[in-house]
């Protein structure tokens, strides 16, 4: 039995993971950088050791410095929380040889569905319809101008390690294309190490709705029901939700059935997500994988009333899932909104610095997960986000209702926000008919003036 984890991640996440051992009695190593003395999570965890520098390739991307510290400290098992070396399946791997539990996937789960080439031809065999595209990586700009051609402009070019965005390019003829082709080539040697790139058919205004996935040792997979997570800025997520506003029952339980099908053809273990894009007929296209616990998982935690964290150590610990796909309930309706170091009022520049008064919200249906306090300082190496607000209530109406009270009660002073961003959405007719596609951002912010984010 695990009794001791080492988590391999910083901010609101790792501090998340703190909260889930310290209620199941698990003792708790926090790594960190230089940069991240202060955070929250090292304070409260039972352990804490310094594993380099500020920047991530000092520190929480040093797979070695990690499994040191774990054999330092005789941990039995690491999470990895999300980004990082949350999908490095080598990293998994190397856990896996040092008999260490990753908390996640096997590494053979996630080297095949992170290789999105070999994802989609997995899922196919399970008969999970994908978006018409290219059999894998593209060669040559010849040979993928052909398969643009062949599925028909617009598409979209992507990176096959990539994720949250980068390495990913949208081309509408053969001109645009070719420089298209070379700066996703690019975006992804850098980001990711890996420059292949696979090409799809782009999809226009679609939604994207993932289903979350619980699988144990055991053979048993089942899904938590969905997160409409179509509001994003450069294929960014800022709002998730659940259940969808667009799917009907008869659509949720289809896409419920093609993510089982779809974890079982990966021969899936653990907390997952299986992502689609979904038309405005309700066709839906398996996209990717997510191997690994989402930063929106505390929508579907509220929805269901299923801690994610701790069905995942109990799985990593062998254990049988407790409930059957008839067992899930969703009785409420929840939002959240990812909080971001960002000024929305300039371009969403990055807003690091101290943070002076911070008061978060309450009341009753608004949970908040955030590591920030006041005085604590935002360092500019991570990801920008600082915080989610999750808001729940019996209807899509009252979870709108008070997400809007609750962020106007959100007080964070000495840096910028996407808080006033988000209230602005939340009183927007669009968004509260539940009409948001991937394009409602880029819709909103041309109809919005920035002196109302500042």
């Amino acid at each position: 039995m695990i009794q001791k984890i080492l988590i391999a991640n910083r901010g609101e996440i790792a501090l998340r993971i703190v909260r889930a051992c310290r209620e199941m009695g698990i003792k708790t190593l926090a790594v960190y950088s230089e940069a991240d003395v202060q955070s929250l999570h090292v304070q409260l965890a039972d352990e804490a050791i310094c594993i380099g520098g500020p920047r991530s390739s000092d520190s929480y991307l040093r797979a070695d410095r990690i499994i040191s510290a774990a054999e330092i400290a005789d941990v039995d098992a690491i999470h990895p929380g999300y980004g990082f070396l949350s999908e490095n399946a080598k990293f998994a791997e190397q856990c896996e040889s040092c008999n260490i539990k990753f908390i996640g996937p096997k590494s053979k789960s996630i080297k095949m569905m992170g290789d999105k080439a070999v994802a989609k031809e997995t899922v196919r065999k399970a008969h999970v319809i994908t978006v018409p595209g290219s059999d894998g990586p593209v060669e040559s700009e010849t040979e993928a101008v052909k398969v643009a051609r062949s599925i028909g402009y617009p598409v979209i070019i992507k990176a096959v390690a990539g994720g949250g965005g980068r390495g990913m390019r949208i081309a509408h003829n053969d001109v645009s294309f070719a420089k298209e082709f070379h700066v996703a080539r690019n975006e992804a040697e850098k980001a990711f190490g890996d420059g292949r790139v696979y090409i799809e058919k782009y999809i226009e205004r679609p939604r994207h709705i993932e289903f979350q996935i619980l699988a144990d040792s055991h053979g048993k997979v089942i899904h938590l029901g969905e997160r409409d997570c179509s509001v994003q800025r450069r294929h960014q997520k800022l709002i998730e939700e659940s259940p969808s506003p667009f799917l009907t029952p008869d659509l949720r339980k289809k896409m419920g059935k093609a993510a089982i099908r779809a974890a079982e053809a990966a021969g899936y273990e653990n907390a997952g997500t299986i992502e689609f894009l979904v038309d405005a007929k309700g066709n839906f296209y398996f996209i990717e994988m997510n191997t690994r616990i989402q930063v929106e998982h505390p929508v579907t935690e509220e929805v269901t009333g299923i801690d994610l964290i701790k069905q995942q150590i109990h799985i990593a610990n062998g254990e049988k899932l407790e409930f059957d796909q008839s067992d899930i309930k969703f009785e409420k309706h929840a939002i959240e909104c990812r909080i971001n170091a960002e000024d929305p009022a300039r371009n969403f520049a990055p807003s690091p610095g101290t943070i002076g008064l911070y008061y978060p919200p309450g009341g009753i249906g608004v949970r908040v997960d955030s590591h920030i306090y006041s005085g604590y300082v935002i360092p500019p190496y991570y990801d920008s986000m600082i915080g989610k607000l999750i808001c729940f209530g019996a209807t899509r109406k009252e979870a709108l209702e008070r997400a809007y009270r609750a962020l106007s009660e959100y007080l964070v002073r000495g840096i910028k926000t996407t808080i006033p961003l988000h209230k602005a959405i939340m009183a927007d007719p669009l968004f509260i008919e539940g009409k948001a596609t991937t394009a409602y951002m880029e819709d909103f912010l041309t109809r919005t003036t920035p002196e109302l984010f500042s």
